[in-house]
């Protein structure tokens, strides 16, 4: 498995991030939907990841900068087939960590409250996420569900050995 920063010019890319998008849509209230399209992906205060496997996109993973010291996760997708194998952990961990090595204090997120979204909460709870209030520019909604990672507590991928998978 490979991480690599970017790959937005790639149309395998371009069609997850579509299927991503229109899922995520598909399961969420109109009004609650949140997820970034490819345009969204592009924005200057926006990092971008693809992990491949060999030549194949297994999976992506965005944030992006809130303030000096917050961000915020804004796309996480693994390929349906590859779920449950540990690539969304090594994405997420991968997430952490360049956050933190980033000066980010503070890691949140905003995904549904319907149960589609169950698997991605508790995989964000694996790892230290906990609910709180809707932050940035997000209000309280029956929709999503707000969780939050202090990074000043939460282990680093070393220490969780989580590369692995």
């Amino acid at each position: 498995m490979k991480i690599q920063r970017g790959g937005l010019d790639d149309p395998r890319v371009h069609e997850l991030i579509e299927i991503h998008f229109e899922q995520a849509r598909a399961e969420t209230a109109p009004a609650s939907a949140h997820a970034l399209d490819l345009r969204g992906l592009k924005g200057s205060d926006v990092e971008f990841w693809s992990m491949w496997e060999n030549s194949d996109l297994v999976a992506i993973g965005a944030i992006q900068r809130l303030s000096r010291d917050h961000y915020e996760i804004k796309s996480m997708h693994t390929i349906s087939h590859k779920r449950r194998g540990g690539i969304g952990s090594k994405m997420l961990l991968h997430i952490i960590d360049f956050s933190r090595a980033n000066g980010a204090k503070r890691l949140s997120l905003e995904t549904g409250s319907w149960e589609y979204f169950r698997p991605a909460r508790a995989l964000y709870s694996k790892y230290g996420f906990v609910e709180c209030e809707p932050f940035a520019d997000y209000v309280l909604d029956p929709n999503s569900v707000f969780m939050t990672l202090d990074l000043n507590i939460q282990p680093s991928i070393e220490t969780l050995n989580a590369h692995d998978c």
